[in-house]
């Protein structure tokens, strides 16, 4: 039998026909849904990879959670029950503080400044991901953090008790320094959480409260600039050690091009789910002078815990982007 395939392998060569593997089919998850411009970004690179490769790998994008919960995005990689997987970057803060350091408010307030931090950073947690097996493939930042609310907000006071809807440990740490009840909620969710009282405001983006319909549950969007926080698209070692040169290549191509336009779209997506909520009659506003500082107290706090937590690898990236930053 062997010898037959290797002649049918020289015959086919001598014959100037070429001879190739399967093609790759790979199963990919987001938790966000077909609305949010990272969905549509995501869905854009598989569709740039079947294209540059010929058709050598294909990946089914499954949205919105449905194939894998947030949570279990990463290990499922790992695991390798999928072979690519996009989640919010700071979830994974319980594996290094690292993760969560574009959640410090403060630290990177444009989208130059964030990309630069994503810049001093990516060594780290391309290294740390390469612990585990994993390839980061690109991340793209979310718009600015700001605050939703059910009234205007106007008085620090106005925090106490107030079930917030936060993401992350660090927005959850963030709103206990306020003096909020942070909820852990999945973007899928808000409508259902606010509708079940579960929460009375939310931390997150224009972009978010636009795609989730904001004016249904709420009345104001305090734009506080809080953090600009983002997700990141990685991939299975083992998976794309499974692909020849060509397509390798290919793929990290398609994930450079999807990183640059992401953080385009990021903006654009801004600046138009800002009128939208406007025009869905939600009040935005910058935060006043006491809710400013308010903001900024809980910062320091957040930015001192973090500082408690990070090894010297994670301190000195965060230094080298801002001497860069500041320069």
């Amino acid at each position: 039998m062997r010898k037959t395939l290797t002649s049918t392998l020289l015959l086919a060569t001598a014959c100037g026909l070429t001879v190739t593997a399967h093609a790759a089919e790979w199963t990919m998850a987001t938790p966000y849904g077909d609305a949010s411009f990272h969905t549509q970004n995501t869905k854009q690179f598989a569709e740039d990879v079947a294209e540059a490769t010929d058709g050598e790998l294909t990946i089914t994008v499954h949205s919105g959670g449905a194939l894998v919960a947030h949570g279990e995005i990463k290990p499922s990689v790992r695991r390798g029950t999928i072979d690519a997987g996009e989640v919010f970057l700071s979830v994974l803060s319980n594996d290094d503080p690292i993760f969560e350091v574009d959640t410090l408010p403060g630290v990177a307030g444009s989208y130059d400044d964030a990309y630069a931090l994503w810049e001093a950073t990516k060594p780290m947690i391309t290294e740390l991901f390469a612990d585990q097996g994993l390839i980061p493939l690109y991340a793209v930042a979310w718009p600015a953090q700001g605050i939703y609310t059910a009234e205007a907000l106007t008085d620090p006071a106005q925090f106490e008790g107030l079930r917030v809807r936060a993401p992350n440990i660090n927005t959850q740490r963030f709103v206990d320094y306020l003096s909020g009840s942070p909820t852990e909620t999945e973007e899928s969710d808000i409508p259902t959480a606010f509708s079940t009282g579960r929460v009375d405001a939310m931390i997150t983006s224009s972009s978010t409260g636009s795609s989730m319909a904001a004016w249904d549950y709420v009345t104001d969007y305090t734009n506080a600039n809080l953090w600009l926080p983002k997700n990141i698209i990685f991939m299975s070692q083992r998976s794309f050690d499974g692909l020849d040169e060509a397509t390798q290549d290919a793929l990290m191509e398609a994930a450079a091009e999807a990183e640059k336009r992401g953080w385009e779209m990021s903006q654009e997506d801004n600046d138009a789910s800002l009128v939208t909520l406007e025009e869905k009659g939600v009040a935005v506003s910058e935060p006043n002078e006491a809710i400013s500082a308010a903001l900024q107290s809980s910062g320091d706090k957040l930015f001192e815990d973090w500082q408690s937590r990070a090894d010297d690898e994670a301190k000195q990236a965060l230094e080298a982007y801002r001497d860069q930053r500041d320069s």
